[in-house]
């Protein structure tokens, strides 16, 4: 099946320049959607994460089913003041700004296995912070798995040493 036909581009969002991968007509098309879930479990299994970290908030779409195929737990790295308890947190840069995510203090114990999920891979800010929330906890990152990445802007230079799987490349 080939997925990157369920992926629409949307140009100019959210800045004039930029060209939007959008990843909703695939998740609304149930046999692609599975099939994404599949290939990402397929790649993710070996690794024996814990924890599935979803970056919010497409991250958390595929974060959740994934880590329900893979038998393990979910934890939603949040934007500023959306989680209700003690929170850590960490600042990054986008290719169009900046931005802040948060995970619970507790959100795992140290040493936990975590598979790092996204919907996108661009420029790497945000995997790169998710990764520093890992390891601010104590966890061990067993791999970093996205949808798309956008190899153009060069984001898997920041994530150098981590094992990383992308199912669309551009």
């Amino acid at each position: 099946m080939d997925l990157a036909a369920y992926i629409r581009d949307v140009p100019d969002y959210p800045k004039p320049g930029i060209l939007f991968k959008d990843v909703t007509p695939l998740f609304a098309d149930p046999v692609a959607l599975n099939e994404t879930v599949n290939r990402l479990a397929e790649w993710s299994a070996p690794r024996k994460p814990d924890i599935v970290l979803g970056a919010e908030a497409r991250g958390f779409i595929l974060g959740a089913a994934l880590a329900t195929r893979l038998g393990c737990g979910f934890v939603p790295a949040r934007k500023p003041g959306k989680l209700p308890w003690h929170t850590v947190a960490v600042k990054y840069s986008l290719e169009y700004g900046f931005d802040e995510l948060e995970v619970h203090a507790d959100a795992f114990p140290k040493g936990a296995r975590v598979l790092v999920h996204d919907d996108l891979l661009a420029t790497g800010g945000t995997s790169k912070a998710l990764l520093e929330l890992v390891e601010q906890l104590g966890g061990e990152v067993v791999g970093v798995a996205f949808v798309i990445e956008l190899a153009f802007l060069s984001g898997r230079d920041k994530l150098r040493g981590y094992d990383i799987h992308s199912l669309i490349t551009y």
